[in-house]
């Protein structure tokens, strides 16, 4: 399509930034237009109350200035209860001097029992100690009884011990003497004995060494014996060795085969377990599941599209409604805009500006009264008649009671009134003009004179028939009397003002609806806001089914593909078996051949052992007889020996027994005369000991007279110590009777300290308010008058309380929100252009984008256009083809490709053949690449339809190109391969 070929030149001339950068520029100028109208209307709705609060403000300043003269009274009344105070206060300062005086009295007297309470107990101290000295006296004169009477009872001990020492010693003396003469008989014996035993020693030691001569033939024997038995075993070694070997051969050759057998066993049995069948199976059932939620993400990208479309089919409602709301805001503003204007031209002509006659109507209380062109109701289509007949009246105010007011008008001044009763006139002939009006009695009368025609000739007629006072009016205004005419059609203060009033109720009524309009158009923009919420929700609702539908469909997809890895690892699995199993059988048959070999070396061997076995009898046999012949050399030199041995023991230990026996008679000897030293020694004890016994009754007898003496001094201390006591206690309870006195002092004076805090509280609340009011206390009072007092303050305070409640509700705020407005209105206005100029200066941008727009397409679309007329030839080999504009405008106009083949009139692309439509994309393609290359170009079997000389002219096009673009292409065209740099076959 023509619209779609735009797209990819604009692309080629990269001029969709400057479409999206016009889209925001008209979303900008549209965005500044709706500020501008806002802004419009927040400046017309604070100027309505710029008005209102200039007069807040006054009324606030007038408060704020009784405010300012209540707050200077209230801090005089204030003070004058302050001094009140400060007069209370000097009175308690007193009593605090008195209570204070005698707290100094009691705390004297305290002081003074406090000494004597300490000399008290400085003496009761003393006591104490004299007692506790005379009670250790007692204890120390106890400890010396205790102490001779256990040096009596050791003494009396230890004359019984040295009678017991002594007996002992006597009966140890007898038995050291009956055991040195037992000694000495066994000495002499001993004696005896040795010198017979010494000549036997001497023979059986030549006996001997006959004997061990014998004994080294023998063991010579077994030497020469032991060679030859080597020799054999070292033969014998060697087979047995080589038959051990084979049969270890053996044993690992039967391991291997029976490991091979296993081996075999297991890889059958594996072969045997592999299911291919159900492998394949679970992979058939995971691409039905697969094919299933393919229909499932198909079915939830269907119901996602259609939610999307639902949203923006609501987003293009709310847009639409949007407009609809923008459109009636603005008929609204329009209509209010009229409203305002016809208001202030009717305020106008009805004399509702500020004049002197306004004002002296509003000193009269009828500043707000009604004027009769607003009350008037007339037919349509006589207003203008009504308004010539009541000209000077229509601007006439509503009094209750018109002629009360005479009095006042010497202050009207020159200045023009017109009052009318109000009230409703009585029903009127319908041929005249009061009967086309509804209003006050006074107008139906002036109206019931005159008399109404359908056209001027109509009153022409009429009007020299009519009496005195009587005139025709027509529908235009032509008022005709019998003798006089009137026409009024210029342009007057009050003409128009009833068509105009009846103008006014219509803008109200309409105003109204426009409003019911909008608030109905928001309530249904909030609506549907609302439901596109709820569509955004189920779109999201939808994305994520959709999401949780493509994982699904991707786990079963990574399930399908791990089943297909299983089946091709068991099906390699299952080629490896079978190569194992043949190499199994090869080595089972290699096995079997080295075992054949290794039971003939084994056979071999035995064989040698045989030989040998019979050379190990002889040995055997002549290794006994040397043995026996041994053994028995052996035995007699051993039965010498243990006889010279014995005989050498037996005279040793009677060496040895002599040498004890001399040893121990000279032991006991040297503690026979020990013990006879010690028993002079116990009998000079003895008789020492009588002695101190005597001496250690007397001294008891001392102790035991100084005991009784302390005791008496230890009672008469107790007795000083009891008395000191009671006199302690009495000065306790006269120090605990001062003290009650004094804390009922304190008591007292804290109460009087609090209340004077209290006061000096209230005091300093006082000061502290008059300091917040923005004076100070005593400044305050030094101007107050000597007369002044608290009942005249607080009365003159009151009154100016009632003047500001009068005044209530005040606007406080209205000074600052005034400021506030009016700097805000200044800055609106600065906003304002700020605005309109932000808003040339944006249409400015679109002129420039679109000027950009237009030169950069223009640009793009020769080249290419360029490009295609030269590069259709060649590939076609003749003919031509063009670019053409589809409209007149560069900004939208649509792109047609005119394509003619060599020897063909073709008026259209779609009627040229797939091949040729090929190539004439191919054409227009490469004009843009040539234009604007890009890093890599991927053509898919683009070649597919061509014949094989127009795919030459393409390969050729193909490999000029690819010096500056890099071409990955899909073909099944052997040529097309050929001109390829790289192949990747699949």
């Amino acid at each position: 399509r023509p619209e779609d070929l735009r797209t990819h030149l604009e692309e080629a001339a990269g001029i969709s930034k400057y479409k999206e950068r016009r889209k925001e520029t008209e979303a900008r100028i549209k965005s500044t237009r709706e500020n501008l109208d806002r802004l419009n209307d927040v400046r017309q709705e604070i100027e309505k109350q710029l008005e209102h609060l200039n007069r807040q403000a006054k009324q606030a300043e007038r408060y704020q200035k009784l405010k300012g003269e209540a707050t200077r009274v209230d801090a005089e009344l204030k003070a004058l209860h302050l001094t009140a105070l400060q007069g209370e206060l000097g009175e308690r300062a007193e009593s605090l001097r008195s209570f204070e005086l005698r707290i100094e009295e009691l705390t004297a007297e305290q002081r003074k029992a406090e000494a004597e309470i300490e000399a008290e107990r400085d003496a009761q101290v003393a006591a104490s100690e004299h007692f506790n000295s005379v009670q250790a006296a007692l204890y120390r004169v106890g400890g010396e009884v205790a102490r001779v009477e256990q040096q009596l009872h050791y003494n009396r001990d230890l004359g019984e011990r040295l009678q017991r020492a002594a007996s002992e010693t006597d009966a140890a003396i007898v038995e050291l003497n009956t055991h040195i003469a037992a000694d000495q008989g066994q000495v002499d014996g001993l004696q005896q004995s040795l010198a017979q035993a010494e000549p036997q020693l001497s023979t059986l030691q030549a006996e001997a060494e006959s004997r061990e001569a014998t004994l080294r033939l023998a063991e010579q024997a077994i030497s020469d014996w032991q060679a030859r038995w080597d020799a054999y075993a070292r033969a014998s070694g060697d087979a047995s060795q080589a038959a051990e070997v084979e049969r270890t051969r053996l044993n690992f050759i039967d391991k291997q085969s029976l490991e091979a057998s296993r081996r075999l066993e297991q890889l059958e049995d594996e072969r045997k377990r592999a299911d291919l069948a159900a492998v394949t199976a679970a992979a058939e059932a995971l691409r039905v599941q697969q094919d299933a939620l393919k229909t499932r993400v198909e079915a939830l990208t269907s119901d996602l599209e259609a939610r999307k479309q639902k949203l923006t089919q609501g987003q293009d409602d709310a847009r639409q409604l949007q407009s609809q709301l923008s459109a009636a805001r603005q008929s609204l503003q329009a209509a209010r805009g009229r409203l305002s204007s016809l208001e202030a031209l009717q305020h106008a002509a009805l004399g509702q500006e500020a004049t002197r006659a306004t004002e002296w109507l509003t000193r009269i209380g009828l500043g707000q009264a009604a004027r009769l062109g607003a009350v008037l109701q007339v037919d349509e289509g006589w207003e203008r008649a009504v308004e010539t007949v009541l000209a000077g009246w229509l601007d006439a105010v509503m009094a209750p009671q018109p002629l009360q007011t005479l009095e006042q008008l010497g202050d009207l001044g020159a200045a023009n009134v017109a009052l009318m009763q109000p009230g409703v006139g009585g029903e009127s002939p319908p041929e005249t003009l009061a009967a086309k009006v509804r209003g006050p009695a006074a107008v139906t009368a002036l109206l019931a004179r005159v008399r109404v025609a359908d056209s001027l000739a109509s009153a022409a007629t009429v009007a020299p028939t009519l009496g005195a006072g009587h005139s025709v009016i027509t529908a235009t205004g032509e008022w005709l009397g019998p003798d006089w005419m009137r026409v009024l059609r210029a342009d007057q203060a009050q003409m128009g003002v009833l068509s105009r009033e009846r103008e006014i109720q219509s803008l109200q009524a309409s105003s109204a609806q426009l409003q019911q309009e909008v608030d109905g158009m928001l309530a249904r923009q909030e609506q549907l806001r609302l439901q596109l919420l709820q569509i955004e929700g189920d779109r999201d609702g939808a994305q994520r089914e959709l999401y949780t539908g493509h994982r699904q469909l991707a786990e079963v997809a990574g399930q399908i593909h791990s089943e297909r890895g299983k089946l091709d690892a068991m099906q390699a699995r299952m080629q490896k078996i079978g190569s194992e199993i043949e190499e199994l059988h090869q080595r089972l048959d290699q096995v079997q051949s080295e075992a054949r070999a290794a039971r003939s070396k084994l056979d071999a061997a035995v064989a040698s052992m045989g030989d040998q076995e019979q050379l190990r009898q002889q040995l055997d046999q002549q290794r006994r007889q040397l043995l026996e012949q041994r053994e028995d050399a052996r035995a007699g030199q051993h039965e010498v020996s243990e006889g010279v041995h014995q005989l050498a023991l037996r005279i040793e230990s009677r060496r040895t027994a002599l040498t004890s026996l001399m040893q121990s008679i000279g032991r006991l000897g040297g503690q026979l005369g020990t013990l006879e030293t010690r028993r002079g020694e116990l009998a000079a004890q003895i008789a020492t000991s009588a002695d101190p016994t005597l001496q250690l009754e007397a001294e008891l007898r001392t102790y035991l007279d100084q005991r009784l003496l302390v005791d008496k001094q230890l009672v008469e201390a107790r007795q000083l110590l009891e008395a000191r006591d009671l006199v302690y206690r009495g000065l306790e309870a006269e120090r605990h009777r001062i003290e009650r006195d004094l804390a009922s002092v304190r008591d007292r004076l804290t109460a009087v300290r609090l209340d004077a805090q209290s006061l000096s509280l209230r005091a300093s609340g006082h000061a502290e308010a008059i300091a917040a009011a923005g004076f100070t206390a005593e400044t305050v009072v030094a101007e107050l008058a000597a007369s002044a007092n608290v009942a005249d303050w607080q009365t003159r305070f009151d009154e100016l309380e009632q003047k500001i409640k009068r005044l209530e509700p005040v606007n406080l705020a209205a000074i600052q929100e005034y400021a506030e407005q009016s700097t805000r209105k200044q800055y609106l206005d600065a906003q304002l252009l700020d605005l309109t100029s932000a808003l040339e200066v944006l249409e400015g941008a679109i002129k420039k984008i679109d000027k950009e727009t237009r030169t950069r397409f223009k640009e793009t679309f020769d080249r290419v256009n360029s490009g295609l007329q030269e590069l259709f030839p060649r590939l076609f080999g003749g003919g031509h083809a063009y670019l053409e504009l589809t409209g007149e405008d560069l900004l939208d106009t649509g792109v047609s490709i005119m394509a003619r083949p060599p020897g063909k009139r073709v008026t259209s692309i779609s009627l040229l053949s797939g091949g040729e439509k090929a190539l004439t994309a191919v054409a227009l393609v490469f004009s843009i690449f040539r234009l604007n290359p890009a890093p890599f170009c991927l053509l898919d079997e683009v070649d597919a339809p061509l014949d094989e000389a127009n795919v030459g002219r393409f390969c050729s096009m193909v490999s000029e190109m690819s010096e500056q673009v890099q071409f990955l292409f899909v073909t099944h065209n052997k040529s097309t391969m050929e001109a390829a740099s790289q192949l990747c076959g699949v």
